[in-house]
């Protein structure tokens, strides 16, 4: 596998270059483009993950249940597909955008600054569907009770871009009836 790259977006949010991944997160990260994506059941309990200590970024604190960037040219559903795949070893769900609109900013211990234009997916599947958790991506994996989730949001354990989505999706109420956003909210520089 090559360099993983990512998307640049200019303030329209409009693609306007590559980058490599790793070395384009620093302090003054350039803003690009990047997704998360909730996996939840038939019954409402969405998969929460510990992002694995070893992270360079973010190590160790609680999330929703996937995160990536879109390569160059790969759509949204494409994308999401490969990282639940890679981090979860879950095929098969279905894919309802929530938040396509969502943008953030969070800066790490360490310093470095997350940037990102990041579309929220949620991946639905049949409750048991089996998880097969990645340890270079995912220290613990965990079925949760919505207002479980709502909670965690107010601990300082969990993602800062958890907090502000879940900030976003509590007022829709608990999954799996979280409405279908539609793609017209996601970026031009990115197909569905």
């Amino acid at each position: 596998m090559g360099v993983e790259e990512i998307v640049l977006l200019n303030a329209s949010d409009e693609a306007i270059g590559t980058a490599p991944k790793v070395p384009s997160h620093h302090r003054d990260t350039p803003y690009h483009l990047a997704f998360s994506c909730f996996l939840v059941d038939t019954e409402g309990k969405v998969l929460i993950t510990r992002r694995a200590l070893g992270k360079r970024t973010f190590p160790g604190v609680w999330t929703g249940s996937c995160c990536g960037h879109p390569g160059p040219g790969e759509g949204l559903r494409d994308a999401v597909i490969r990282r639940l795949h890679d981090e979860l070893g879950v095929t098969g769900s279905t894919l309802t955008p929530i938040l396509p609109g969502f943008r953030y900013q969070a800066t790490a211990d360490d310093g470095t600054l997350e940037n990102e234009r990041c579309p929220v997916v949620r991946a639905l599947v049949p409750s048991g569907a089996p998880v097969r958790s990645n340890p270079d991506e995912v220290e613990d994996a965990e079925w949760w009770t919505w207002e479980r989730c709502v909670a965690l949001a107010d601990l300082p354990e969990s993602s800062p871009w958890y907090r502000l989505q879940i900030a976003e999706l509590a007022p829709l109420g608990p999954p799996p009836a979280w409405p279908d956003a539609g793609t017209a909210g996601l970026p031009p520089s990115l197909a569905w």
